[in-house]
């Protein structure tokens, strides 16, 4: 920790321009060691920023406690800056570039006074891998850089490959004075940085995170022919010891980290499958010299949502934040240990405000606390994460809650019938989410909050990668929330998951037929393993089915959705739809004609 400076000109320039604005009383640049880090924390439990947890049960742990106003992302108030408004798109709330850095430098003003700016260099993914991009964020909060050395490779060898490449991701953040009227998370994708003010929100405030590795490396992305995706990364090993690497896009609340993390059931594990975890998050993917998309993870750690994390549901996160953990806004048990609704364990005696618990008051952890750890600390964490040239991709799975209509599993006809997969899936809301229930809302590639550029443009980057010699994985589609008639979930879930992604690789390896329908290849009668399950084949079945009239609204609901991202939107996506509709249509007739 110190402040030495870079050898690099631009890097210092804009160090002592930021200084200059915001008047600091000091500025470190980070080296990411330990011993710094061990001062980070005796700052901040001085201060208070930091409570000590029970050093027995976890060690090196500590608790955070956000201002109740500053719990989660602000979506309304994050802007893509683009000169033209069109090319942020209607899936982003746009600002002219000149405006906000306007509105948003008047508000650093000052900002830092009696505080310390702190410079951290971070490396996006393994930090000599060519698919990793380098970033420095600047901030005036020791919580921040805590995060950022859990979740990104930070410091010394991050500034080395940042000086040796001369170009780097601008990140400027200031927790300002936690206003929620002035608020804003910024991005100028053609400038290469992000201002976020009036947050220490990880969301709004790690700026490795959402606002880098995905709004402003998919801006990226699409320039250098490449994909920045809001995907976990897995690795499934079979009994001869084959691994096959899946990428999977989720919305929230389906089960992501689960699947990250998954857990072979004991049937399969005494068969000798093993689930190995590269990434629970963001997936950075790119095309290989023999024509795969090789991947890798661009996070070193996790940021997870603690409530509903529990010994049934995700032992092996929980076995994760045993140490060196830091949480932020869980409640904590009367011997200090940090508690959530959902753990299954324990009594919250102090709530996520540092109020004796009441549960008129509420759950005792925020709905959205958080947990911050190393991804090395995971029992499933893959070694193959730190290799510089990735890990090669099988399949990539879409997935939304869907109570009725969508089956357990179908598989894409081709790329781009994938990609409409993508782009229309989605999800029903529960009652917990908001009071309608049932409300369908989609998510295209769980990118929609994320995405740094126009969605219509985004279909076409993904559509552009469907050319000769490319190997591209084959695309699914998974829904582990159909309910019968009495709204019971049909489908176990969880570790039972891996049947289903056993039957994706067994066509990736050519050694399922599968069975035909007119929105993709479901599993045929027999080849989904389902052996010591408590699931009939007459559920199986019911599972699988496709429902040709619900899909016939489904594709002409899927139309009024895309034709609402405007003129720019693919004519291949739309012409693939009407694809899809005329086969459905062709299916009702034939079936008509059977009855008839």
């Amino acid at each position: 920790m110190g402040s030495q400076g870079s050898s690099l000109e631009a890097l210092n320039r804009w160090v002592d321009d930021v200084a200059r604005l915001t008047e600091p009383a000091s500025v470190v640049w980070c080296d990411g060691s330990d011993a710094e880090y061990a001062r980070l924390v005796e700052t901040m439990l001085a201060s208070g920023d930091l409570l000590p947890l029970n050093e027995k049960t976890n060690p090196r742990s500590y608790l955070h406690r956000s201002h109740p106003s500053d719990v989660a992302r602000v979506e309304h108030l994050t802007f893509v800056c683009t000169p033209e408004e069109e090319d942020a798109g209607p899936n982003n709330h746009w600002m002219a570039p000149a405006d906000a850095h306007a509105k948003i430098d008047a508000l650093f003003e000052g900002a830092m006074r009696g505080r310390t700016m702190y410079v951290i260099p971070y490396c996006m993914g393994p930090i000599d891998s060519p698919i990793s991009r380098c970033g420095v964020e600047i901030t005036d909060s020791p919580y921040v850089v805590a995060n950022m050395r859990i979740m990104t490779r930070m410091g010394a060898p991050a500034l080395a490959r940042i000086e040796r490449e001369g170009r780097f991701v601008k990140g400027l953040h200031s927790t300002g004075e936690l206003d929620p009227e002035r608020r804003f998370i910024m991005h100028f994708p053609e400038e290469l940085s992000i201002k976020s003010y009036g947050s220490g929100y990880g969301g709004n405030a790690l700026l490795g995170k959402k606002c880098h590795a995905l709004r402003i490396a998919s801006h990226q992305a699409r320039k250098e022919g490449w994909l920045a995706e809001h995907m976990l990364i897995v690795g499934i090993e079979n009994p001869k010891g084959e691994k096959h690497y899946i990428a999977a896009a989720f919305p929230s609340a389906c089960g992501k980290t689960n699947l990250a993390m998954l857990i072979p059931t004991e049937g399969y594990r005494n068969a000798g499958w093993k689930v190995w975890t590269v990434g629970d998050d963001i997936c950075w993917m790119t095309p290989g010299a023999d024509g795969r998309l090789w991947a890798i993870n661009p996070e070193a750690g996790y940021f997870g949502v603690a409530p509903g994390t529990g010994a049934n549901t995700n032992p092996a996160a929980l076995e994760t934040l045993g140490h060196d953990a830091i949480f932020t806004n869980t409640a904590i048990t009367a011997d200090g240990r940090p508690w959530w609704e959902g753990l299954g364990e324990g009594e919250p005696v102090m709530d996520w405000q540092g109020r004796p618990y009441n549960a008129a008051n509420g759950p005792a952890a925020h709905p959205n606390s958080r947990f911050t750890v190393s991804a090395k600390q995971c029992p499933s964490w893959a070694p193959e994460s730190e290799d510089a040239t990735g890990v090669p991709i099988s399949a990539i799975v879409f997935g939304g809650r869907r109570p009725s209509l969508v089956p357990l599993v179908f598989e894409a006809k081709d790329w781009a019938h994938g990609v409409l997969v993508g782009a229309s899936m989605g999800s029903e809301t529960t009652a917990a989410a908001t009071g309608a229930v049932g409300v369908l809302r989609r998510d295209s590639m769980a990118m929609k909050p994320f995405c740094g550029y126009n969605f219509a443009d985004y279909f076409a980057h993904w559509l552009s990668f469907d050319k000769p010699g490319a190997k591209l994985p084959r695309i699914f589609h998974v829904n582990w929330f159909r309910k019968d008639a009495d709204g019971r979930f049909m489908w176990p879930g969880y570790g039972e998951n891996l049947r289903v992604l056993d039957w994706m690789i067994e066509r990736v390896e050519g050694k399922a037929a599968g069975k035909s329908t007119p929105i993709g290849t479901v599993p045929a009668r027999g080849e989904l393993n389902t052996a010591g399950l408590d699931v009939s084949p007459a559920t199986v079945d019911e599972l699988l089915h496709v429902d040709v009239e619900g899909w016939i609204e489904e594709l002409n609901a899927i139309g009024t959705y895309l034709d609402g991202f405007g003129a720019r939107m693919p004519e291949r996506l739309k012409a693939e739809r009407a694809r899809v509709s005329e086969a459905l249509e062709a299916a009702q007739e034939r079936r008509g004609e059977r009855v008839a």
